[in-house]
Parts: structure tokens; C-alpha cells; sequence
């Protein structure tokens, strides 16, 4: 029984050690950012969900789709030393809103904030998007 304790507690501390360190704001990939975001704009009584893939035609992009209120939208976005942009649209071709910020730092690249704006207004509104 001992044995068996004493190679518990080595597999997790292995699996511990092995785990990749923390990387800074500066360091998160766009393939970082794909899976499942729950996003809370200033303002909305509800969070809206976020689902990040690998964008089809360019590699160092991101598109999905957004759910708030019952309907689906569609994203597309990127990641790069300007930080992080995201646009929604409900037609595949026209913009509806966007939504730029950037990595927080000591959030391991899943926590982002910024200013959603919706198109044709200049004054947006602060977000938080959450790694789920």
C-alpha cells in the first residue's frame, strides 16, 4: 500500500513539474486563444459565449462564433503586437461591432480586456473576456 502511495505521489509531482510555465501577455499565441470564452461587456445584464478555432484560410487567425441573447454570430479576429482584435458580424460580410484589447498580464492568456464598439459608434463599452 505504501508502494502505491509513494508512486501516486510521484506521477503528480511529475505531472506538476511538467506543466509549461506561465507565458507574459506578450508571449501568448493566437492558438493560445481557441476554445471557449464566456465575455461580460459593461452594461449587459447577460455574458455572451465565445468560441475560438483555427481560421480556414489564414494560420495565424481565429474566427468562431458568438452567442448573446439566442443568436449566433460570426467572429473573425487576430493576435499580434498591436494586441487583440476581434470582429462580429451576423452576415459573414458586413461588421457589427469590435472588440480590441489585449492579453492580461499574469493571466497565463486566458483573461483579455478591452472595448467592445458597435459599428458606426465611436464610444464603446469595457470588456472582460474568461477562458472557460
Amino acid at each position: 500500500m505504501k508502494k502505491i502511495a509513494a508512486l501516486a505521489a510521484t506521477l503528480l509531482c511529475g505531472a506538476a513539474l511538467a506543466q509549461a510555465p506561465c507565458p507574459a501577455a506578450e508571449d501568448v499565441s493566437p492558438r493560445q486563444l481557441l476554445g471557449v470564452w464566456k465575455a461580460h461587456v459593461e452594461g449587459d445584464a447577460a455574458d455572451v459565449t465565445l468560441t475560438l478555432q483555427p481560421h480556414p484560410e489564414y494560420a495565424e487567425s481565429f474566427s468562431g462564433t458568438l452567442e448573446r441573447g439566442g443568436q449566433r454570430l460570426m467572429v473573425a479576429g487576430d493576435l499580434d503586437d498591436d494586441g487583440f482584435t476581434l470582429e462580429e458580424s451576423s452576415d459573414g460580410k458586413h461588421i457589427a461591432a469590435t472588440w480590441l484589447g489585449d492579453v492580461v498580464q499574469g493571466g497565463c492568456g486566458r483573461e483579455i480586456r478591452g472595448t467592445w464598439t458597435p459599428d458606426g459608434q465611436t464610444t464603446g463599452r469595457a470588456f472582460v473576456l474568461r477562458k472557460q
